[in-house]
């Protein structure tokens, strides 16, 4: 069975820094990717990594203060955010995908529960 279980999260004050980690169990995959949902709104983009690779793309928005890694030996995925922003306030999904793994939330195919973070100003 595929799980995806992310970690981190919490209360934060404009420009900590957190990661969030991911932990993907029951297969391997091509491209895992983090997105991020705040509310009312669409879930939105936020980086992937092409796991044998390492190929990386992020969304604009963020590519100057988070960073995406993974471990392949621990089968985890990781995402580094600096700078954080009122904005950046979301719930955060770890995704996995067994194609291309593109920007779009319907290019992954399995899905975290999702970590919620807050950041105040």
């Amino acid at each position: 069975q595929v799980q995806l279980v992310e970690s981190g999260g919490g209360l934060l004050q404009a420009g900590d820094s957190l990661r969030l980690s991911c932990a993907a169990s029951g297969r391997t995959f091509n491209v895992m990717g983090w997105f991020r949902q705040a509310p009312g709104k669409e879930r939105e983009f936020i980086a992937r990594i092409n796991w044998k690779f390492g190929w990386i793309y992020y969304a604009d928005s963020v590519k100057d203060r988070f960073t995406i890694s993974r471990d392949n030996a621990k089968n985890m995925v990781f995402l580094q955010m600096n700078s954080l922003k009122p904005e950046d306030t979301a719930v955060y999904y770890c995704a996995a995908s067994s194609g291309i793994g593109g920007t779009s939330p319907s290019q992954y195919n399995y899905w975290g529960q999702g970590t919620r973070f807050t950041v105040s100003s």
